[in-house]
């Protein structure tokens, strides 16, 4: 059977940029951040103060009491992100397209939210038993299981969790499912909620997080941003997308994952090279065809030298006329939602002719020489572009984006 061509047509986005697509991609396109002091929990305990969080959100402007209480926080967020990208696919439900359709999320962490609350309840407060839906809400899976049943999708779901990878190897996954026929389309792309005051301490312990903002591939860089949210993108075989008459808003043409096999947290530039290399390899594609890379780019020394070093690997001559820029600068790392944001960028970039820029920027470093698009958005026509995501235990999953005319 022939590879079939995975198309997206629905975008769905929720993040400290916005409340949907359409605002995250407004702020993002203008290089603006959304990191500020966290409001959510009292920093004054904490050596860091800022954050990306979605302020002011209130479970009640979307769910009733009843729904409400199966559903932590990154659920809420994934589920917000699904409906919209259902909605703008314009997708009509028949009881074969949901046997033929999967749903496949990313979250690192899961039910934080609920799961630090037990702890509160135990250890804290001294009560001999915690809330009768933890387990339900703290799953990983649990955004997965909403949306099949909010939907009726019986075809297969899942949950990947690989620490800040987990998104883009669910929609990695995806779009296999989809390119080698064993379904016809899914739901992909992951959610995240890290700001529970024991997971804060526990990135405080690690020092990766900035006193300061999130300046990505900066000489004086010193740490990533926490950020939250979640988005969800509608995939589909390109013959059911035009036999239904959607609207194509870019297609997924390759995707490629490895294993650093090094060390618990600390990147090495060959496992990153060799996921983007294969990515390549599985789209088909000379790297002279990639015009931009939406960098994994945390902010920290470490992996902002390492990533960059991957990049020179593998696109060698061709990585002084990529332009890269990593999105986190502005809505923060979402950890297991990250790639998900971040693809959503991608596929807007790629669309819109605009590349987002590196917000914060301030001195270049000779150990990432790449043109970052430092500060200011710019106007570019990209036919590819790569969506890099690694995670701690050096775990890495690159997504190939191809603009595609309707």
């Amino acid at each position: 059977m022939p590879r079939r061509r995975v198309v997206i047509t629905g975008l769905g986005a929720i993040s400290s940029l916005g409340r949907n697509s359409l605002q995250f991609w407004d702020l993002l396109s203008r290089g603006i951040p959304a990191i500020a002091p966290i409001e959510s929990i009292d920093r004054t305990r904490l050596r860091y103060q800022n954050g990306a969080e979605v302020r002011g959100y209130r479970t009640e402007d979307y769910f009733d009491s009843e729904r409400a209480r199966l559903l932590d926080r990154f659920a809420q967020f994934g589920l917000i992100a699904a409906q919209e990208a259902i909605q703008s696919a314009g997708i009509d439900w028949s009881s074969r397209l949901r046997e033929r359709t999967g749903v496949v999320t990313g979250s690192a962490l899961g039910g934080q939210g609920m799961e630090d609350e037990g702890f509160a309840e135990l250890y804290l407060r001294g009560r001999s038993r915690v809330h009768p839906l933890s387990i339900p809400r703290i799953m990983a899976n649990a955004l997965a299981s909403h949306i099949t049943m909010q939907y009726g999708i019986t075809g297969p779901a899942f949950t990947v969790s690989t620490a800040c990878s987990s998104a883009n190897h669910a929609i990695g996954q995806a779009f296999w499912m989809i390119r080698e026929g064993l379904i016809d389309a899914a739901l992909a792309g992951g959610s995240e909620a890290p700001f529970s005051f024991g997971n804060l301490k526990a990135w405080e312990a690690m020092r990766v997080v900035s006193a300061d903002t999130c300046r990505p591939f900066s000489k004086f860089r010193d740490g990533m941003i926490l950020g939250e949210g979640g988005a969800m993108l509608v995939l589909e075989c390109r013959e059911l997308a035009v036999s239904r008459g959607a609207v194509i808003l870019g297609e997924i043409a390759g995707f490629g994952m490895s294993s650093d096999a090094y060390h618990i947290t600390q990147p090495k530039p060959e496992g990153a090279a060799q996921a983007m290399k294969t990515a390549l390899d599985d789209a088909r594609l000379q790297p002279e065809r990639i015009g931009y890379i939406n960098a994994h780019g945390t902010g920290t020394p470490a992996n902002d030298s390492c990533e960059a070093g991957a990049i020179k690997l593998v696109f060698g001559k061709h990585s002084g006329r990529l332009a890269v820029s990593s999105t986190k600068s502005m809505h923060g790392h979402a950890l297991g939602a990250a790639g998900a944001l971040e693809a959503v960028a991608t596929v807007l970039s790629l669309r819109n002719n605009v590349l987002p820029p590196t917000a914060n920027f301030i001195e270049r470093d000779p150990e990432c020489d790449l043109d970052v698009i430092p500060n200011l958005p710019r106007e570019a026509c990209c036919e590819c572009a790569l969506s890099n995501s690694f995670g701690f235990g050096g775990l890495n999953a690159v997504l190939v984006f191809r603009n595609t005319a309707e």
